[in-house]
């Protein structure tokens, strides 16, 4: 019995049945509002919902920032990733010299997990 128990347990992890679900983590902004700028710095932090911590040593990648227009498509600005601090927050440089929403699209691979987790953080660029 015990034999077949650890044959289970052993099938679920190679199967990956225990890993987590790329829903248990989400995306969020440090600060919401940032000063409006051709330099600006926006930050998100990768969480892990069940735990509520930051993921630190994510692998961030994909960022697209996009500022969506009334009528018309969204309009795309450059956007660069900044080195992470190491406690789970990640930088980024945009051109967000126009004030309004914008909203930062990004994915992540994280360290045990099979999949890619994907996102949306809202920003707002405000005048000084």
């Amino acid at each position: 019995m015990r034999t077949k128990t650890i044959a289970v347990a052993a099938a679920l992890l190679w199967t990956g049945a225990a890993a987590a679900d790329p829903k248990d983590y989400r995306f969020e902004a440090v600060q919401a509002q940032v000063p409006a700028s051709a330099a600006a710095t926006v930050a998100v932090r990768l969480l892990h919902v069940p735990s509520g911590k930051p993921v630190v040593n994510a692998v961030v990648f994909q960022p697209k920032m996009e500022m969506p227009m009334d009528g018309m498509g969204p309009m795309a600005t450059t956007v660069k990733a900044a080195a992470p601090d190491g406690t789970g927050t990640y930088p980024f440089v945009a051109d967000l010299a126009m004030a309004g929403p914008w909203t930062l699209t990004l994915s992540a691979k994280v360290q045990g997990e099979a999949a890619t987790i994907t996102g949306s953080v809202p920003f707002t660029a405000a005048r000084r």
